[in-house]
């Protein structure tokens, strides 16, 4: 059923790309919106505050420390939740990025639902391994 999703998404994405039909469009369009994506976070750092950054020099474990203390160790060094405001134009700009990441899929003849479980997949078969 979750394919079915991912399949009419895909369908709606193709039958509703009219201006940038190009690949070149489409990678450019793509790029932008990763670049949305990100000013779209740091505004919420700098103009609204919801959320905060403070990062500094990420511990590492020792070399014959296991896997798992790195889990523990690293840190996102995001403080703070979204607000509503911040949510919804991020939530629009990662829409839109998903849109022409769908774009890509379809010029390039490659199914976006056979693309996550494969990744799925790796994760769950690599796990911590994976190493991302």
């Amino acid at each position: 059923m979750k394919d079915v999703i991912f399949d009419d998404f895909q369908n709606a994405v193709q039958e509703s790309l009219l201006r940038h039909k190009s690949i070149l469009d489409i990678l450019s369009k793509f790029q932008e919106s990763n670049a949305r994506v990100n000013r779209a976070v740091a505004k919420a750092v700098t103009n609204c505050g919801c959320v905060k950054i403070s990062a500094d020099k990420q511990c590492l474990p020792e070399e014959d420390d296991s896997i798992d203390v790195l889990d523990k160790c690293l840190k996102s060094h995001l403080e703070g939740e979204l607000c509503e405001g911040c949510r919804e134009i991020i939530e629009r700009e990662l829409g839109n990025n998903i849109f022409y990441l769908t774009s890509l899929c379809n010029s390039l003849d490659l199914n976006l639902y056979d693309i996550l479980i494969k990744e799925y997949d790796r994760i769950n078969t690599l796990g911590k391994f994976t190493f991302r």
